[in-house]
């Protein structure tokens, strides 16, 4: 397994487990999937880009993950609700990974824009993660 797949289901696992965000957007709908339309409400697992530490960090990895946030609404506070509540459930800190893989740490950004369609809200979630262990 990858570091960044490792990343990213720790990922699905931290927004499953905060009740407030599944509320918002059902489980069914925290996905990884290449394909338009989104469901409405919700969270798109995508795209990494990894960094290589190298052997002056001691074997570490830096990932910058985004995560993709969907609603069908007029106005930009649906998917707003959605990226407070990622960004919270980020705060629980570090999560087991999968592969050997140690989190060392992660931060995230966000960013809302409005969809050229004219009725659908986007949030661009970036994680970036510092990883080490599992072999790196």
């Amino acid at each position: 397994m990858s570091a960044d797949l490792a990343l990213q289901k720790a990922l699905r696992a931290v927004f499953l487990a905060r009740p407030a965000l599944v509320a918002l957007v059902p489980a069914a709908n925290i996905l990884d999937r290449n394909a338009r339309p989104n469901p409405s409400p919700s969270i798109i697992l995508g795209e990494t880009q990894e960094l290589d530490g190298g052997l002056a960090t001691g074997g570490s990895v830096q990932i910058f993950h985004t995560i993709h946030l969907w609603q069908k609404e007029v106005s930009l506070a649906g998917v707003r609700r959605i990226g407070w509540e990622i960004r919270q459930a980020l705060r629980a800190g570090r999560v087991p990974l999968e592969g050997g893989f140690v989190l060392a740490g992660w931060s995230s950004t966000v960013r809302y824009i409005r969809d050229p369609d004219g009725s659908t809200s986007h949030g661009v979630v970036t994680v970036d993660a510092t990883i080490t262990g599992g072999g790196l």
